[in-house]
C-alpha cells in the first residue's frame, strides 16, 4: 500500500513539472533557483530559461565574465520590473536582480549569477515604456523624458528633429540612458558640460523594494543622487528628463600632436579652463589620446588622419616613441560659421603642438557625435567587434600626472610593446560634477581620464590584464590617489577604498532604498557581506 503511494505521489509530481514547464512555454524544467510561485505572476509568460536567452546575457562587451543567470525577464512594461523585484522583496529567500542595457559592460557588471537580468533593450519593443518625449516647460526650458531602455543615439535622433539635443554625451552612442547615469557618462565634453549625470532634472527610479519613485534635487532627493552614478546599487532608471539646449549644425574638429607631455597637458588645462556654458569662446569637446608606434594613427574610435598624411604622423612617432594627439571641436551653425574660424585660432593662439602637424575636419553635428559608429562597423564586418576586451579606467589627480607619464606610459606601457588599442588621456574640472551624486572622482580642481580600451584575441587577453594589474599596483606604490572609472574591485575593502569619504552615506543608501542587496549583484560590491 506504501509502495503504490510512493508511486502515486512519483506521478503526480512528474505531472505538475510536465504541466508547468508546458504552461509557461520553456525548453527545459523550472530552474530551482527560483520560486515556483513566480509563474503565477501576470509577467511570468515574460520570464525566459531557454538556454538561448540565458547565453544572451551570460556575457557582455568585455568578453571576459561569464555567468548564467536562472532566468532572463523581457519586460513589457514597468510594471513587470516592479513586479519582479517586489516578488524577490518579499520572498523568504531573495534573488537577485541586475538591469542589463545594450550589455557594454566589460567586466560582469550587468549579470546576475542565479538570479534574474532584465533585459531592459525588450522596453523599447512595446509602448507601455517611456520612449522618448521633448517639452517645454516655463523653469526648465526645452528637455526630452527618455525612458532608461533608450540609446543615445535615438535620443540625438528624436531631440534634433525638434532643433534640440542634450549637451554632454559619451563617445560612442548606443548605449543606453540608464546605463550611462549608472556610472557618470563621460567624454570630451564633461570639462565644459559636466557628465551625464549632472544635465539630468529629474527620474522614474524603480528602489530594490520594488517601489517606483520619481525623484530630483528637490524631491526624494537622496535617492536622486544615489542613482546617479551609483552602479544601479539603489535603483533601476526607468525615465529620464535630460536637459536640452538649441542643437548646432556643424563642427570643426582638429587635431594637434605633441611631442612633450608637459606642453601637451598645459594646453589641454589651458583650452579647459574656458568652460562656462554660455561662454561663446570656449571649446565644446577635448579629449587626448596617445600615438605609439605598435598602433596606427587611425584606429576604430575615428579614421581622422587624410591617408596621405599616416606616413609623416608615424615617422614622428618612430623619433619619439610616443606622441601625444590633442584633439578638439568646436560646434557651429548658421549664425556662427563666418566667426568659428577666427574663434578657434585666437584659442589655438600660442599652443606648443610640434610645427606642421594639426589637422582639420568639417563634419556635421550628428556625424561627430556618431564618429564611433563606422569603426564599430567595420570591426563587425571582419569579426573583430566580439573579442575579449580587457579594458581600464582612472582618474587621475593632476598632480601626479608627470609620474603617471613616466611610471606607466614609459616603463610599463611602451616597454611591453603589445598596447595597440585606444589610449586616451583628458582632463576635467571638478567644479563640473556634484558632490552629491554617488560617483567618485579626485579631489583635485582638475584630474585626467585615462583610459586603456584594449582589444585582444582570445587566447592573449591575459597579458592585458596582467598588465592593467601592474598599472594599478605602480600607482598603489608611488602613492597616485586614482578611482577607478566603471570600477572594478575584487573585495568590500577595495570598495570601501574606492567611495573613501563616501562609503558610509554610500552604504546607507544602499540599506534604505536595497535593504536585501538584490539589485546589481555583478558589481560585486556587497556580495560578500
Amino acid at each position: 500500500m506504501a509502495e503504490n503511494s510512493t508511486i502515486t505521489i512519483c506521478l503526480m509530481a512528474i505531472l505538475f513539472i510536465t504541466r508547468l514547464a508546458s504552461t509557461l512555454g520553456k525548453s527545459r524544467p523550472w530552474t530551482g533557483f527560483l520560486s515556483p510561485r513566480l509563474q503565477t505572476l501576470h509577467f511570468s509568460r515574460n520570464l525566459h530559461l531557454e538556454p538561448d536567452a540565458i547565453k544572451s546575457v551570460s556575457s557582455d562587451y568585455g568578453n571576459l565574465v561569464h555567468e548564467n543567470p536562472a532566468a532572463v525577464l523581457y519586460p513589457s512594461s514597468i510594471e513587470d520590473i516592479t513586479s519582479l523585484i517586489k516578488f524577490s522583496y518579499n520572498n523568504y529567500t531573495p534573488f537577485t536582480v541586475a538591469a542589463r542595457g545594450h550589455g557594454h559592460s566589460v567586466g560582469g557588471q550587468a549579470m546576475a549569477s542565479n538570479g534574474v537580468v532584465v533585459d531592459m533593450m525588450s522596453l523599447r519593443h512595446h509602448k507601455n515604456g517611456t520612449g522618448i518625449t521633448v517639452s517645454k516647460s516655463p523653469s526648465l526650458g526645452f528637455y526630452a523624458d527618455v525612458g532608461g531602455e533608450q540609446l543615445w543615439i535615438d535620443v540625438l535622433r528624436s531631440t534634433i528633429e525638434h532643433g534640440f539635443a542634450p549637451v554632454s554625451w559619451t563617445d560612442y552612442l548606443y548605449l543606453t540612458v540608464g546605463g550611462t547615469l549608472s556610472n557618470a557618462g563621460i567624454s570630451g565634453t564633461t570639462f565644459r558640460y559636466g557628465p551625464q549625470i549632472s544635465n539630468v532634472y529629474e527620474m522614474d527610479v524603480v528602489t530594490g523594494k520594488g517601489e517606483v519613485v520619481t525623484c530630483s534635487s528637490r524631491s526624494n532627493s537622496e535617492l536622486f543622487y544615489a542613482v546617479l552614478g551609483g552602479l544601479g546599487q539603489f535603483g533601476i532608471i526607468t525615465r529620464a528628463r535630460i536637459a536640452l539646449e538649441p542643437a548646432p549644425k556643424r563642427v570643426k574638429w582638429v587635431r594637434m600632436l605633441y611631442s612633450d607631455f608637459s606642453a601637451f597637458t598645459k594646453d589641454q588645462e589651458l583650452l579647459i579652463s574656458i568652460n562656462g556654458r554660455k561662454q561663446k569662446n570656449a571649446l565644446d569637446y577635448l579629449e587626448g589620446s596617445l600615438l605609439m608606434v605598435q598602433g596606427p594613427p587611425n584606429n576604430w574610435r575615428s579614421s581622422f588622419f587624410p591617408s596621405s598624411d599616416i606616413p609623416k604622423i608615424m615617422s614622428l612617432v618612430t623619433q619619439h616613441a610616443i606622441i601625444y594627439c590633442l584633439e578638439a571641436a568646436k560646434y557651429y551653425d548658421d549664425e556662427t560659421r563666418h566667426t568659428v574660424d577666427k574663434d578657434l585660432q585666437q584659442l589655438f593662439k600660442g599652443l606648443s603642438f610640434v610645427d606642421g602637424f594639426m589637422f582639420e575636419k568639417d563634419v556635421s553635428y550628428v556625424d561627430f557625435l556618431n564618429r564611433v559608429r563606422s569603426g564599430e562597423e567595420k570591426l563587425h564586418s571582419q569579426g573583430l567587434w566580439d573579442v575579449p576586451h580587457p579594458w581600464l579606467n582612472l582618474f587621475l589627480p593632476k598632480s601626479r600626472i608627470s609620474d603617471f607619464n613616466k611610471g606607466v606610459f614609459h616603463d610599463i606601457v611602451l616597454k611591453r610593446n603589445i598596447t595597440t588599442g585606444v589610449v586616451l588621456f583628458y582632463p576635467m574640472n571638478r567644479q563640473k560634477w556634484d558632490d552629491k551624486m554617488s560617483a567618485v572622482i579626485p579631489d583635485e580642481d582638475v584630474f585626467y581620464t585615462v583610459g586603456f580600451l584594449h582589444s585582444s584575441g582570445f587566447d592573449d587577453w591575459q597579458a592585458y590584464d596582467q598588465q592593467n594589474k601592474d598599472i594599478l599596483k605602480f600607482c598603489h606604490q608611488a602613492g597616485i590617489e586614482i578611482k577607478q572609472y566603471l570600477p572594478l574591485h575584487n573585495s568590500y575593502k577595495e570598495w570601501i577604498n574606492h567611495f573613501g569619504s563616501k562609503w558610509r552615506r554610500f552604504r546607507e543608501r544602499k540599506a534604505q532604498f536595497d535593504p536585501k542587496m538584490m539589485l546589481s549583484p555583478g558589481q560585486r560590491i556587497f556580495n560578500d557581506i
